[in-house]
């Protein structure tokens, strides 16, 4: 019985010298089965993901150094003033003597919503339906963004929240706001770094982008 000798490159699994190509599958196809373009195609994405994959680890890398040189600083500040820096949530900026590089430490809160939304939500379409036909339209449209109805189950917080900042004084309308107040939960928070730059103390801080897609 002749030996099976399997040798695995990038993409390719070598059997008895012959090369394959995994498809999506599991299958092996004979590579000389496979459209040249498909071949080119695999070889584009496998390159690009490699450059990816060690970018991904340098920022992660980057973003632990980071993390660890300001809060070595912070140390030291706590042991001179015996404070912490930062405000009530932990935001901090960090700034060269010239004014023209600045480190920004942002907090910012997870939060969910309890089963009080629906019941505030039932409160808001009773207001609605009352509402004669082409009055408060601006409302009935930020209501059905808040609450992203052709999506079960989703809500969209920052039109949530704006519904909030109405002055409506029906008392179904602030029964209904009292109640999203009350589902919101703080299940956390994330903490975000962000860098700045300027030539001048003069000049409008331009942001040093790591973000692939704002780059």
């Amino acid at each position: 019985m002749e030996a099976v000798i399997i040798e695995q490159r990038p993409g390719i699994t070598i059997v008895n010298g012959r090369p394959y190509m995994n498809d999506a599958k599991g299958n092996l196809v004979p590579a000389e089965n496979v459209r040249a373009e498909d071949k080119l195609q695999d070889e584009t994405v496998r390159k690009i993901m490699g450059f990816a994959r060690d970018l991904s680890a340098q920022i992660a890398r980057f973003r632990s150094h980071t993390v660890a040189d300001l809060g070595s600083f912070d140390s030291l500040l706590e042991q001179e003033y015996g404070t912490k820096i930062g405000g009530q949530k932990g935001n901090r900026t960090y700034q060269t003597i010239d004014g023209c590089l600045k480190v920004q430490v942002q907090v910012s809160d997870q939060i969910s919503f309890g089963p009080q939304l629906q019941i505030a939500k039932s409160l808001i379409d009773g207001c609605i339906m009352e509402w004669s036909e082409g009055s408060r339209d601006e409302i009935r449209a930020l209501v059905m963004r808040a609450f992203n109805t052709e999506k079960e189950g989703q809500i969209n917080k920052s039109d949530l929240f704006m519904l909030l900042r109405l002055d409506i004084r029906d008392e179904r309308w602030l029964r209904a706001m009292d109640a999203i107040r009350n589902s919101i939960t703080v299940t956390g928070s994330k903490e975000y770094v962000r860098f700045y730059e300027r030539d001048t103390p003069k000049d409008e801080w331009c942001a040093v982008t790591i973000d692939l897609a704002k780059a």
